[in-house]
């Protein structure tokens, strides 16, 4: 996480702010919502994406100042954007970030297709699906189609998938939407601690 100086500054001045739960949340498709409604200045938008990290115990926050404020994960906690380019397509974080590497590749229940990368574990927003379709493989190199896709997502297809990223082939495997947050140690619905306060 970059965090921005005058966020260090003001934790330095002010280190025992109580944190603030219940007003964040993160959706499925990169947007930050304060109270459910979207926040939709970019300059905010970007700050947010700056200060954002995870504590020991996997609750996500954003650093405001002197002040933490825990997020609800709708899903993840990152998104993920698959940008075209000349060679190879990126793999974006919500915040920003660009994946270099990919670990490992999910699909769920409902079709959502899950990275883990080098900067976190994420969804593919559904709106970039067709575009990490591409990247999908079979066993024997051919392209992914829907019917392949939903015969393996429904359990009738014996074909293994793979992701190309880069020189890597990453084979996809099944995931259960509920088993993320604790295979992946991250908490979706922070709330304080035993005698924490909060605002």
């Amino acid at each position: 996480m970059t965090v921005d100086e005058s966020v260090i500054r003001a934790v330095a001045k002010w280190p025992n702010v109580p944190a603030v739960y219940g007003w964040l949340s993160l959706d499925r498709r990169g947007q930050w919502l304060i109270k459910g409604d979207r926040i939709s200045n970019p300059l905010v938008t970007a700050f947010i994406g700056r200060n954002y990290a995870s504590d020991l115990d996997g609750r996500w926050f954003f650093q405001n100042g002197p002040q933490r404020v825990y997020v609800r994960l709708d899903y993840t906690p990152f998104v993920y954007f698959v940008q075209r380019t000349d060679s190879d397509p990126a793999i974006v974080t919500h915040t920003g970030s660009v994946a270099t590497q990919v670990r490992e590749a999910m699909v769920d229940e409902t079709g959502a297709l899950v990275l883990r990368t080098d900067v976190g574990v994420g969804v593919v927003c559904d709106r970039d699906l067709p575009a990490a379709a591409e990247m999908l493989r079979t066993d024997t190199g051919h392209a992914v189609d829907e019917d392949l896709l939903a015969g393996l997502l429904a359990g009738r297809s014996e074909v293994r998938l793979h992701l190309l990223f880069g020189a890597r082939r990453v084979p996809v495997s099944a995931v259960g939407s509920g088993e993320l947050a604790r295979r992946f140690a991250f908490d979706p619905d922070p709330r304080p601690m035993p005698g924490e306060p909060d605002c």
